[in-house]
């Protein structure tokens, strides 16, 4: 996508090298289709942008959000603070700090496209978010390294959110639909398996990746104030909530859906223990059923 020259009067401020920028100087809820396009070149180039003093209203977040794509509210979390059923809101004192580093719903088979939130109640100290950029951290793998993610594949599932059977593959490095470019596309929270290596190995590669994924080099910290929008590109970022505030914190979120990430194709087969069945048996059960019931739900079609 070609860069869209930046409106008169925006003000752009770059906040970390890997990603992330600060947007002033222009209203949301009133973009006109040249600022839009204008605001979607931005969130290419920068991954996560962040809109200070917007309080949005309930009904202009829903429709900005929509012009991005389909809104779907959270699959497994309730939802019953706020009459919008695209809307979702997560409060501190209902669970509601997602402090592990993550992409958000990777256990769909189309997880989220982009995020559209707002911080409505922010405690007075504590609470930053911090992005990563998988872009980074993909292309400072050494090639070794990455010519191994290239060929790989991984299981994810919903056991955070007790849907262990919630569960897909995908691809360790995508490929963004828009850019063209390679993004490493594990994470910590969702991620359970690397599908074609035995499960020792794939906890080791997965433990390294995950946490290769957080190095500071390729994050981005930002403190809210209330008020503030974010929008970030769920395709190329992890994100991640420090639990280290007192008091309540309130967010606002839609989720804009319909991805299904494509990378190369797999260069092995997914490992399957041979032999007989035994103790150890039970790190490939997980794997094991969700291939068989893909192969069944692939022979029915």
């Amino acid at each position: 996508m070609s860069p869209v020259e930046k409106p008169e009067g925006w003000q752009v401020t770059r906040l970390a090298g890997s990603l992330g920028a600060e947007v002033r100087g222009l209203a949301l809820a009133r973009l006109s289709e040249v600022e839009f396009a204008a605001l979607q070149s931005l969130l290419l180039e920068h991954l996560v942008l962040f809109f200070p003093g917007q309080n949005l209203e309930l009904d202009e977040h829903v429709e900005f959000g929509r012009r991005f794509g389909s809104l779907e509210s959270h699959p497994n979390l309730q939802n019953p603070y706020t009459q919008h059923a695209e809307l979702f809101e997560l409060a501190a004192t209902h669970g509601g700090v997602a402090d592990e580093w993550h992409t958000d719903l990777t256990f769909r088979p189309d997880p989220a496209i982009l995020s559209v939130l707002q911080l409505k109640k922010c405690p007075p100290t504590g609470g930053d978010t911090l992005w990563a950029s998988l872009y980074a951290a993909y292309d400072e793998l050494s090639q070794p390294m990455k010519e191994l993610c290239d060929g790989l594949t991984a299981l994810h599932d919903a056991l955070p959110h007790n849907h262990p059977e919630q569960m897909t593959i995908h691809p360790v490095v995508r490929l963004h639909p828009e850019t063209g470019r390679k993004a490493l596309y594990v994470n910590e929270h969702f991620t359970r398996r690397i599908v074609e290596m035995n499960a020792t190995e794939s906890e080791t590669l997965l433990r390294y990746l995950t946490r290769w994924v957080s190095n500071p080099r390729f994050t981005v910290r930002y403190r809210w104030s209330e008020g503030t929008v974010a929008i970030w590109d769920n395709r190329c970022t992890q994100h991640f909530v420090l639990n280290d505030f007192e008091g309540e914190r309130i967010i606002h979120r839609v989720t804009v859906m319909g991805d299904r990430p494509e990378g190369q194709v797999p260069r092995w087969e997914p490992w399957i223990r041979p032999g007989r069945l035994s103790a150890t048996s039970r790190h490939d059960r997980q794997l094991a059923l969700f291939l068989r019931d893909r192969e069944k739900g692939e022979s029915a079609g």
